[in-house]
């Protein structure tokens, strides 16, 4: 509103200075009451053309007809051209157009009402001044939309762009939730398998119960640092400073295959040689389903179960095979092969599916041929090169 003001301030100056310097002989001057309030009356609605354009552009209308009337200077003309042109680009064609019709108007009946032989230089100018509005303004409206549209679409890549980090940190803390239930239903199955075996051995065999605490004590410091780790991951800081450990790869079998043996679950362990150089995640899917289905046999295998797994390269995939014997479980079964169900089962079935899929793989789990239970994962994957 400033500039608005300053702009009208000095049309009324102009209007001002011609009244001191006399108007024309031909006429009666006006009194200063009556020429001064009527030269603020036609300009000091432009203060407000931003804020109010309708308004302001009709009050310069109604008061730039007496100003013409009593010839009291050019500032009716300049404040009906601003007028015309804030109406266009603050509030559209539409009102523009009524707007400039009503200028129209007013010059055809002042036209009548006071005949000029000088008409045509009048006529020429005023259809000058309002064609260089009009398209001035046109010119700015049609940059107000594009500025609108880029300011829209620009909020719009905002949106999107922080959606798409919201998904990102949900997918995210989804896989560290389930490499926690993984680090979690593996350890507590192994120590409480042990506690119990503990608890049995204890009067009977001393040494074996001390074994079986070992391993339950090693089995707790193991599953906490995983825990810490990931949830460092989390909070995104470095914790305490202590070095990170990489995640377990399909090279880490071996140890998981140690400890299954000293949770009591013999296990055959059968690895291809050219699995050190699977991509990180494949190497992480295939340990973590080869742990969930020793676990799934810890738990419900039975007494006196043994375990086999097998992982090799096939072609551009990695086959995994874990299968165990079910001890007292034997199931009869028709034909040679037994049925495999993708099974929805509980979250670690979840969990092993879903690792599968996620590199496009298959996942078939089910009673094997000839009793106990059967994981058969095949997960396409690429040796780096």
């Amino acid at each position: 509103m400033a500039g608005d003001t300053l702009l009208a301030a000095l049309l009324a100056l102009v209007d001002l200075v011609i009244y001191a310097g006399g108007l024309d002989n031909d006429m009666p001057t006006p009194a200063w009451y009556i020429a001064f309030p009527i030269d603020l009356a036609v300009v000091a609605p432009l203060a407000f053309r931003r804020k109010r354009p309708l308004l302001a552009a009709y009050l310069v209308y109604v008061f730039a007809y007496l100003h013409g009337a009593l010839e009291l200077g050019v500032s009716s003309v300049a404040a009906l051209a601003v007028s015309l042109y804030s109406v266009l680009v603050y509030v559209g064609r539409k009102q523009g157009l009524l707007y400039a019709g009503a200028l129209v108007v007013i010059s055809t009946v002042s036209a009548i009402a006071k005949p000029d032989p000088a008409w045509a230089p009048q006529v020429a100018f005023s259809v000058f001044m309002i064609a260089f509005c009009w398209i001035l303004g046109e010119f700015m409206y049609a940059r107000r939309a594009y500025q609108r549209e880029l300011e829209a679409r620009l909020h719009l890549l905002e949106t999107e762009r922080d959606q798409a980090a919201r998904i990102a940190v949900a997918e995210e803390r989804g896989r560290i939730a389930r490499e926690l239930h993984d680090v979690v239903a593996h350890s507590v199955s192994v120590m409480v398998v042990q506690a119990d075996g503990a608890a049995l051995a204890l009067s009977a065999n001393p040494e074996l119960a001390g074994r079986a605490l070992k391993t339950i004590s090693e089995t707790g410091r193991s599953a906490l640092g995983e825990l810490r780790r990931l949830l460092d991951v989390l909070r995104g800081d470095r914790g305490d400073g202590e070095p990170r450990v990489p995640q377990p790869d399909a090279t880490a079998l071996g140890d998981l295959a140690e400890r299954m043996r000293g949770a009591g679950v013999p296990v055959d362990l059968e690895l291809g040689t050219d699995l050190k150089g699977l991509p990180a995640g494949v190497s992480l899917g295939v340990y973590r389903i080869v742990q969930e289905s020793l676990t799934n046999t810890l738990k419900h295998a039975g007494t006196g179960a043994r375990a086999h797994v097998r992982v090799q390269r096939v072609g551009d995939a990695v086959e995994v095979l874990v299968r165990d014997d079910g001890a007292g479980r034997r199931l009869e079964q028709v034909g040679s092969k037994a049925p495999r169900l993708s099974v929805a089962g509980g979250n670690g079935l979840i969990g092993m599916r879903e690792r599968a899929n996620v590199y496009g793989g298959t996942l078939e789990v089910g009673p094997a041929t000839g009793g106990g239970w059967q994981v058969h994962a095949v997960i396409p994957a690429r040796l780096n090169s």
